[in-house]
């Protein structure tokens, strides 16, 4: 009988109960003997300068204040961003530090009271004063001229392959054209938040944070003390979509206020901070060059890229990642600049670079099959490539042509109308779009320690985070089908500082990275096993291929053995082992992506330009699928913030001040339900061995990267109208529409 448990079963989440009922336990909830002292964030109100005059004294004497921490008082720290060599998420992240403002809202000072009302009232005390920077930048463009370092995720800022100009020039249908997207906000459901503690030698910090080996070592950098001396914790986040990969605001702020005062101390950011005080997504301006015979064939592909940078923070997103990798070409040009601004940290952002680099490349992609004069679907067909185009690699498994075929029967594609604007009912105007999608495919180094206890438990650690995503299920699912246990047998132990080193959440990366070095934990815990057995002679000396672990039993030749049968013979209360995974040569000698096709179908008020998505249907190539129930809520929510990158969402910066104006969730628009359609998921399951020792790959930002460009593409089939700057509002499209 299948292991219901088993990799590849739809197992409900087995942190599910905790959740519902709330006894997980998220950052800001965690208890203690004395309730923690609450810190609010004071705002510096320009975007750049210092602070000429900082007055305090009311806000001190205000009723239930603890203290008023500032750069006068706040305990001694490293400068911000240093060492520069160290990368950006073990630098020190300084706040209070000297006079100087590095953002609009950046934290002037830290109000610490007995509630939050008594701080955040006593903040509003506090009287400041500036001496702006009349230079400050608060904006980038095509003028940024910056060649990052390198981009996330390692890539290299430029990539040149054959002659760009000449193939372009000599091109029969060329396309040059320029696309926008606007500031964005990653809008996790939980605010960032800390508690910080210190007892006079150890600091312990419960926040929420992807990645928590570096965060250890950007505390102890920040705040100079030892890192053996700093734990961190995050067993459950509430959402994080990049911007909490790292350390934040509000942590190093907690922290302060735990060591200047010695008591817990809690800060968690209003909605209104987020949007200042955790990073966004900046700008960006893609021009995108596409040259092509006449039959359709792709010669040329050139991808600019323009994005702000925060000033003194090392970020650049590698929006020309698809145009690197999706389709066969002869020529390619690649580019990326940034300009640092006076702005608030830009960081990673749902699926960074491949989201919004797909939403452009993918449209362009479009416009290009429409000037040669072929079907879309057909156009992308067309220019499949046998080799990474970029790299000129193999790749490890490549499956995108399956993938849109499929799509397309599924979809019903072949019933679309070719000439856009063609279709309407009553008064709506009726759209099909399609889009590729490809995600880069990452392995990450990790460790596990697993202990099998003699009462047939086995408990497993490691310092990896659950952002939602289900890690503590895939991770149950791996130790239940490789030691032959129930799921309730296995206990998953995440989020702790002082538990093995693993991957952390991001990039698409946990679970396959985690679940690899748990797997390999799980094998030699069955090494371990068979070994106990003939040491104490309850088997031969059969071959350990031949060993079967069943329902707590090792089967081998005529005996059947239960763990706790073994472990009680040798005397050991438990076993303990290791495993770990990190990337070899299947990862240095192969390209390595997800796949995807995304279909969608969208109605247009050819009345008001309102755009109402119909249905969209996405079918998807990840290799073994650990579990299909997370795979698809993954899938899901990528396409739902897909559309939201076409439609909805925009950071409106008022340029002066460098300032968010929409810092809620009441005017930052983020679909809800009335705005999602019928979503239709289906997945390709084939098992890639190159990919990691489970065959799996990344999922969680696969389907971001497409779905917006699918969405775009049908409201230009269904009107006619090519809206180049996102989000796609009515008013851009009203004064085109037909009558």
């Amino acid at each position: 009988m299948t292991n219901p448990a088993a990799i590849g079963q739809p197992l409900d989440r087995v942190d599910g109960p905790l959740k519902v009922t709330g006894r997980a336990t998220y950052a800001a909830e965690h208890a203690f003997d004395q309730p923690p002292l609450i810190g609010w964030m004071v705002e510096a109100t320009i975007p750049a300068g210092r602070i000429k005059r900082l007055d305090t004294g009311a806000a001190e004497a205000s009723p239930g204040v603890a203290a008023v921490l500032t750069h006068h008082n706040a305990p001694a720290q490293t400068p911000f961003g240093e060492p520069d060599d160290k990368g950006r998420f073990t630098q020190s992240r300084a706040m209070l530090f000297d006079e100087h403002i590095r953002y609009h809202g950046f934290p002037v000072a830290l109000v610490i009271a007995d509630t939050l009302a008594n701080a955040r009232h006593a903040g509003a005390l506090i009287e400041i004063s500036y001496e702006p920077d009349e230079e400050a930048v608060t904006t980038a463009g095509e003028e940024a001229d910056e060649v990052p370092g390198e981009l996330d995720g390692g890539m290299e800022p430029d990539l040149f392959k054959g002659d760009f100009e000449h193939a372009y020039d000599d091109a029969e249908v060329t396309l040059d054209v320029t696309y926008t997207t606007p500031n964005q906000a990653a809008a996790a459901m939980e605010p960032h938040a800390t508690i910080a503690d210190f007892d006079g030698d150890q600091l312990v910090v419960y926040m929420s944070v992807q990645l928590i080996g570096p965060s250890v070592k950007a505390l102890a950098n920040t705040l100079k003390i030892d890192p053996d001396k700093v734990r961190v914790l995050s067993p459950y986040i509430g959402g994080g979509f990049g911007s909490k990969l790292g350390v934040h605001n509000e942590a190093i702020l907690a922290c302060l206020g735990a060591l200047h005062l010695g008591r817990p101390v809690k800060v968690v950011q209003h909605r209104r901070h987020v949007f200042h005080n955790a990073p966004h997504r900046g700008n960006s301006v893609q021009r995108i060059q596409l040259g092509a015979s006449r039959d359709g064939k792709l010669q040329a592909i050139g991808h600019e890229s323009f994005m702000p940078m925060a000033r003194g923070y090392e970020f650049a997103e590698p929006t020309g990642a698809s145009a690197r990798t999706t389709y066969r070409t002869d020529a390619i040009k690649s580019t990326h600049r940034v300009k640092s601004t006076d702005m608030p940290l830009a960081d990673s952002c749902r699926a960074p670079g491949h989201a919004i680099g797909s939403l452009a490349f993918e449209s362009a992609i479009d416009e290009m099959a429409y000037q040669c004069g072929q079907d879309p679907l057909a156009f992308r067909l067309g220019n499949m490539p046998d080799r990474d185009p970029g790299t000129g690699q193999p790749f490890a498994s490549h499956d995108l042509a399956e993938c849109l075929r499929e799509g397309a029967e599924k979809f019903g594609w072949p019933s679309r109308e070719p000439q856009p604007g063609s279709r309407s009912q009553g008064r709506q105007l009726i759209g099909y779009g399609v889009a590729s999608t490809i995600r880069l495919n990452i392995l990450v180094p990790s460790k596990t320690r697993i202990r099998l206890s003699a009462d047939g438990t086995l408990t497993a650690w490691a310092d990896m985070t659950d952002i939602g995503t289900g890690t503590y299920t895939i991770l149950t699912q791996i130790a239940a089908e490789t030691m032959g246990l129930s799921a309730d047998r296995i206990k998953i132990e995440l989020g702790d500082s002082r538990y093995p080193s693993s991957s952390g959440s991001g990039g698409s990366f946990g679970a396959a990275s985690s679940g690899s070095a748990l797997l390999n934990a799980c094998e030699n815990m069955r090494t371990r096993l068979l070994e106990s057995a003939r040491e104490q002679g309850l088997i031969g000396d059969e071959p350990a291929d031949d060993a079967r672990f069943e329902n707590g039993q090792l089967i081998l030749g005529d005996k059947t053995l239960s763990f706790t049968e073994v472990l009680n013979k040798s005397g050991a209360a438990y076993l303990e082992t290791d495993g770990e995974v990190e990337p070899g040569d299947d990862h240095d000698n192969y390209s390595q992506h997800s796949y995807g096709a995304q279909f969608a179908e969208v109605h247009v008020d050819r009345d008001t330009g309102e755009v109402r998505v119909q249905r969209l249907l996405g079918v998807f190539s990840a290799g073994r699928i650990l579990n299909p129930k997370t795979a698809r809520s993954q899938l899901l929510g990528g396409m739902v913030w897909g559309l939201s990158y076409a439609l909805l969402e925009e950071l409106m910066l008022d340029e002066r001040y460098g300032a968010f104006m929409n810092r809620d969730l009441a005017e930052y628009h983020l679909p809800v339900n009335r705005d999602m359609p019928t979503i239709d998921i289906h997945f390709r399951e084939h098992p890639d061995p190159r990919s990691n020792p489970l065959g799996s790959k990344g999922i969680g930002e696969l389907s971001i990267c497409g779905a917006g460009a699918a969405v775009a593409n049908a409201v230009y089939h269904a009107t006619g109208v090519r809206v180049r700057d996102f989000p796609i509002t009515l008013d851009k499209i009203l004064r085109h529409l037909p009558e």
